[in-house]
């Protein structure tokens, strides 16, 4: 002899239904959480990345900078010693030492105005993470009604 449910058959299978559709939202949920691991994983990396090479152009700017300092030193005493031979004979060899030492310090500080140029915070800023960063957002919002 067959046990009748208790519950109507339509009952059964809308509990059925329900089951179904918690553990597909539950696996949904898993998939979205990994998803987002995954998706914080790359975007740590590609700042890493960025702020790494970021870095690294400081680090060139930075002795573009201390090599025109250097430079711009050696102009500055090179102008000195004109100043010494203008003193000391008052002849055409100081104009050529002036005219020289003049020269270097122009390309020393060119060189500190150009890694002056180069460590703006604009050149540091991690450009690429912050577009992937809003075109995640504006992926997420998309999908999420």
């Amino acid at each position: 002899m067959k046990e009748e449910s208790p519950l109507p058959t339509s009952i059964a299978r809308s509990r059925v239904d329900a089951g179904r559709q918690s553990e597909s939202t539950a696996g949904l949920l898993t998939r979205l959480i990994n998803e987002v691991s995954t998706l914080f994983r790359q975007e740590l990396q590609l700042a890493k990345t960025e702020i790494s090479e970021a870095v690294s152009e400081g680090k060139t700017a930075l002795i573009s900078m201390a090599t025109g300092g250097a430079v711009l030193f050696a102009g500055i005493l090179v102008l000195l010693q004109a100043a010494v031979f203008a003193l000391a004979h008052i002849v055409s060899d100081w104009l050529a030492a002036l005219i020289v030492g003049a020269v270097v310090a122009v390309i020393g500080f060119v060189m500190i105005q150009r890694g002056k140029k180069n460590l703006t915070p604009a050149a540091l800023k991690p450009v690429r993470t912050q577009e992937s960063l809003r075109k995640d957002k504006e992926m997420v919002e998309r999908r999420i009604p």
